[in-house]
């Protein structure tokens, strides 16, 4: 893999842990603040919205720029809404700062997706997402455990920091290592961007959109409230929540790394075991989660399955958006975090029920179980395969 695809994958890490680092400091931003937690979840939310909207409104609007200005000009303006953030007493403008950052994200990993794709030839494409998506996992795996711990010692404008100093180095690499030729061929000869857009009303590209996000809302509706079932089903203390991160983060790492492997010669095993095993272990996770060493275990082959499949069928978006080379990375940035966004909110709406902690666990295969049975008539089409039975 070209050195190029780890640029840009450091700075992805810089950006999932900023995604996904606020679990771990919402009490004291609350505090620091002077807004309750619930107020201050808003920031959560802000982030995915942003995300899900700035994707193809971004990508849409930088789709003239060369590639590498575009990449490192999204880089640099995270960084900054970063620094501001840290700096910030003022909630509104934590607010603010939190959209501009999405914002960033989202055309960043919109044109890092086609970026990522355009550095290999098309038989090595799955595994050049895999390195580029690898930089979300460890942002699970290091960054979002080291942020809450960095926060914990020295404020959480101390993680601010940190995020804001990592996209230095990522931004060096991107000037240095983002090979030029591509920025010639990223400016010139793209089809009209209503050709590309019309790429949207095809029936295949839908389904693994649709596709994407259900098994993405999944994976974060179980995820986010993990710490409950950790400390309150298994009753466990405080310190085995960041061990489940860490765990499951692993996971998503040896998922996505081996996914990214199989997808470019043949995604339909990844499809078909990942898919109905997925079915299985969400229920079987609510069931165990009382036996320490089986919660734990299935943490960690849950972000394994959740990640392999998921990054397959993000692979699978920007095959079947290909006619759109400068719209196809905003179209699976915005499947992602459609799921990133629906997950957690209908998994957190049964904590009040009946179900408690465990609530959000049976909603993870729910959601699996909707996505298969979408899937299920139309699975050569998922899996890659071409032939009469499957127009769409």
């Amino acid at each position: 893999m070209p050195l190029p695809l780890y640029l840009l994958a450091l700075a992805v890490f810089a950006m999932g842990t900023s995604e996904f680092m606020l679990a771990g400091l919402l009490p004291d931003i609350a505090l620091d603040l002077g807004v309750t937690v619930g107020t201050a979840g808003s920031l959560t939310s802000a982030y995915a919205i942003g995300m899900i909207v700035g994707a193809p409104l971004v990508a849409a609007s930088a789709r003239n720029l060369p590639r590498r200005p575009a990449l490192l000009g999204f880089l640099l303006v995270f960084a900054a809404a970063h620094a501001v953030g840290a700096a910030s007493t003022s909630f509104a403008l934590l607010f603010c700062t939190r959209v501009v950052a999405a914002l960033a994200n989202a055309g960043f990993l919109a044109v890092a997706l086609t970026a990522a794709a355009a550095l290999v030839p098309p038989d090595r494409k799955g595994r050049a997402l895999a390195v580029l998506l690898s930089g979300t996992t460890l942002a699970t795996i290091a960054g979002v455990p080291g942020g809450a711990v960095l926060g914990t010692e020295l404020g959480w404008q101390a993680t601010f920091w940190t995020v804001t100093a990592l996209c230095l180095p990522a931004a060096v690499g991107i000037v240095e290592g983002v090979p030029a030729e591509h920025d010639a061929r990223g400016a010139t000869g793209k089809p009209a961007l209503r050709t590309e857009l019309s790429r949207l009303t095809r029936p295949r590209l839908i389904l693994v959109m649709l596709l994407g996000a259900l098994v993405n809302a999944a994976t974060f509706g179980g995820l986010t409230f993990l710490a409950p079932v950790v400390t309150g089903t298994a009753g466990l203390g405080e310190l085995w929540v960041p061990v489940a991160l860490v765990l499951f983060g692993t996971g998503s790492f040896v998922g996505v790394t081996v996914a990214g492997r199989l997808s470019d010669r043949n995604p339909g095993p990844v499809v078909t075991v990942a898919g109905p095993l997925l079915l299985i272990g969400w229920p079987a996770l609510a069931v165990l989660a009382h036996r320490p060493v089986p919660l734990f275990t299935l943490v960690f082959v849950l972000g394994a399955l959740s990640f392999a499949l998921g990054s397959t069928l993000i692979a699978r978006v920007l095959h079947e958006a290909a006619g759109a080379p400068t719209m196809a990375g905003a179209y699976a940035t915005a499947a992602l975090n459609v799921g990133a966004a629906v997950g957690p909110v209908a998994a957190g709406a049964t904590l009040g029920t009946g179900a408690g902690p465990l609530g959000p666990l049976y909603v993870s295969g729910l959601l699996i179980a909707t996505a298969l049975l979408i899937a299920f008539p139309f699975l050569r089409v998922v899996t890659g395969v071409r032939s009469g039975e499957a127009r769409l």
